[in-house]
């Protein structure tokens, strides 16, 4: 079997929202030690293309780190499957809080170094010594001590638009950047209650047991991650001191949580929490821009981004060709990005 993707990414996107089936949005991780990563993912590809699952999935020798979209009538079979190898059996489930089955268009499996890029020498401390696992319901009655200290273990653009009331959010672009950044922030505070939130839970299963290693005394996680959170207070009637949306890695970008909209559009700084990729093919840069600048710049975050877009292809990409990749607009990453609402002034002010 073909372990790659041979068919383009326009023709992959018309497919799935032309699709019909019910899907169910789906992501787990695991640490365990998994000696031949190559080999279990070529196994897991040839596995899940037979079931019509879309996603994207890490494999480490540290364990595995999935986000899928399984159609609902392969659902059992691929729990069913995925549960006899007794590495991964029982795995805890998180599934999507909004979920239109358009999450993912294609398959993609990787072995990498890491199942999350942290930056760590594992071997200087113990990974399995991690944090107490909280439910939402113990979450909630922590944050209600003022003593208790909310730490949110994901990128700024992520806490821009959605997180816990009161939570520390580092303004950092990757989880190897934060974890210095929250060590230097605490570095006083060992003595305190922290209790710490990310995406599904796998970053905090990492950095729980960081901060352990560094002399934290009560480190706390959110079990399950925002994700399962929000299932918790569903079911059990229970307020949620999460507010606006939870950022997720696929096609919908983001799970609006509560109709709270704390961020604001980048370019005209109206009330905001849509992200979007620039439209220009050689920058991509995420960013929130609104509906009225949507329009205005043809989905584009700068002047220059909207004059190259809106070139033949022909000439794009002649343009791309001719360009050093340290010299791609796409090197503007999230916080490192200009800032647009001035890009804008001063384009303004020069007409």
């Amino acid at each position: 079997m073909l372990l790659q993707n041979r068919v383009n990414k326009k023709e992959l996107k018309k497919r799935i929202q032309e699709e019909t089936i019910k899907r169910i949005t789906v992501s787990f991780y695991r640490y365990v030690i998994i000696d031949n990563p190559t080999e279990l993912r070529d196994q897991l590809f040839a596995q899940w293309m037979k079931l019509n699952i879309l996603g994207r999935i890490y494999v480490a020798h540290e364990g595995i780190n999935a986000q899928m979209s399984v159609p609902e009538a392969s659902w059992n079979a691929f729990q069913s499957a995925l549960f006899e190898d007794v590495r991964f059996k029982d795995v805890p489930f998180k599934i999507a809080v909004e979920d239109d089955g358009k999450s993912f268009y294609k398959l993609t499996i990787k072995v990498r170094a890491k199942i999350v890029a942290d930056g760590l020498a594992d071997d200087s401390f113990d990974v399995t010594n991690v944090g107490n696992h909280l439910t939402a319901k113990e979450f909630n009655e922590a944050m209600e001590n003022p003593e208790t200290i909310v730490v949110d273990m994901r990128n700024h653009y992520e806490s821009e638009v959605g997180k816990f009331i009161g939570a520390i959010t580092p303004d950092a672009d990757t989880f190897r950047e934060e974890l210095p950044i929250v060590l230097e922030e605490l570095k006083d505070k060992k003595d305190k209650k922290i209790i710490m939130y990310c995406t599904g839970g796998v970053r905090c299963e990492k950095a729980s047991a960081y901060f352990k290693h560094h002399g934290f005394q009560d480190v706390n996680q959110l079990h399950g991650g925002i994700i399962d959170y929000v299932r918790q207070i569903k079911a059990e009637g229970l307020p949620s001191k999460f507010i606006g949306k939870n950022f997720v890695f696929d096609e919908r970008v983001g799970e609006r949580i509560t109709d709270d909209v704390i961020a604001h559009c980048h370019q005209c700084g109206a009330a905001c929490d849509t992200h979007v990729n620039c439209a220009n093919d050689d920058c991509h840069l995420l960013f929130i821009q609104c509906e009225k600048c949507a329009e205005e710049m043809k989905g584009c975050c700068t002047p220059e981004c909207q004059h190259i877009a809106a070139l033949p292809l022909e000439e794009q990409k002649k343009i791309r060709k001719g360009r050093k990749k340290e010299d791609s607009l796409s090197v503007y990453k999230s916080r490192l990005r200009p800032n647009l609402r001035d890009v804008l002034a001063k384009r303004e002010g020069g007409k």
